[in-house]
């Protein structure tokens, strides 16, 4: 629910990073070769995150390909995973140099997306094709506070080359991200759903999803964000962090039927302010 920039008192998720666990168990037979090669890439590799106030659990090194970051929210606040490259032979040490200082984020720092925000106890995932190099996974929430990164949710990620086939999931619908809207291929319906989330802006975007309490709207969440007191109108249900123009990611979640609420509370290139306030918030319902 934010991205690099996002330093702002918006809602965010969180992030910590712990197990990997890539499955490849197939054997290998001479006379089948091409049925090792397909189910050697049906699934992708797989990291469970697990954060909470205020670190992580999380491997060091992980192999490049299709990736899914299961993410486990285990502290009592909201967090996210967010996921950045930096390129150029940058460090977590000139990341958090960077991130000293306000304003946009250096041209070595690009955000690739990543386990939106889910509540306390609950977990969100996203999909992605990482490429090698050096990674940091952060977590940019500063609700009431300084940047959960500034108490220590930042922690450095090296990923290393792999052969391992990629094969994309199978999405129920895409969803496509402009400046500033969000369109549906289709309806969502009930049940547990993977959406394919296209970025096709031209600066970064991120959706949060929002299952909206019965009667409420996605103005009265945004309300509470900004005061919140008494019970929330909503739940945080993760989506896809921010990632760059042109990137394309995964994420699975049980639908039940009601209202849910898609945002991007990104800030502006040009303004800073939130893409929210530029209308990037929509309602659906499902059925």
């Amino acid at each position: 629910m934010a991205s690099v920039t996002t330093v702002l008192g918006l809602v965010a998720g969180s992030l910590a990073v712990a197990s990997l666990g890539a499955t490849n168990n197939v054997r290998s037979h001479s006379t089948t070769p091409r049925t090792t090669s397909v189910a050697s890439a049906a699934k992708p590799n797989v990291v469970h995150v697990a954060g909470e106030d205020f670190k992580f659990d999380a491997p060091d090194i992980i192999p490049a390909g299709l990736t899914e970051f299961k993410f486990l929210n285990k502290g009592p606040a909201l967090h996210h995973l967010a996921i950045v490259k930096l390129n150029g032979g940058k460090t977590i040490d000139d990341l958090r140099a960077a991130l000293a200082n306000p304003g946009p984020p250096p041209s070595w720092v690009k955000q690739y997306g990543g386990a939106n925000a889910p509540v306390p106890g609950e977990e969100s995932n996203a999909t992605l094709n990482l490429t090698p190099g050096n990674y940091v996974l952060i977590c940019f929430v500063d609700i009431g506070g300084p940047p959960h990164f500034a108490k220590g949710m930042v922690r450095a990620l090296q990923v290393v080359p792999s052969k391992k086939p990629v094969s994309n999931p199978s999405a129920s619908v895409t969803m496509t991200l402009y400046d500033y809207s969000f369109k549906l291929s289709g309806p969502i319906r009930a049940g547990m759903r993977t959406i394919r989330v296209r970025n096709a802006g031209k600066q970064p975007h991120e959706v949060q999803l929002v299952q909206l309490a019965p009667g409420k709207t996605v103005k009265e969440f945004l309300d509470w964000i900004g005061k919140p007191e008494g019970p929330p109108p909503g739940k945080a249900m993760g989506g896809v962090a921010g990632m760059e123009p042109g990137m394309t990611e995964y994420f699975t979640a049980g639908f039940t039927p009601g209202k849910y609420g898609l945002i991007c509370f990104l800030p502006d290139v040009n303004d800073g302010k939130p893409h929210l306030a530029h209308g990037m918030v929509h309602e659906i319902t499902v059925k």
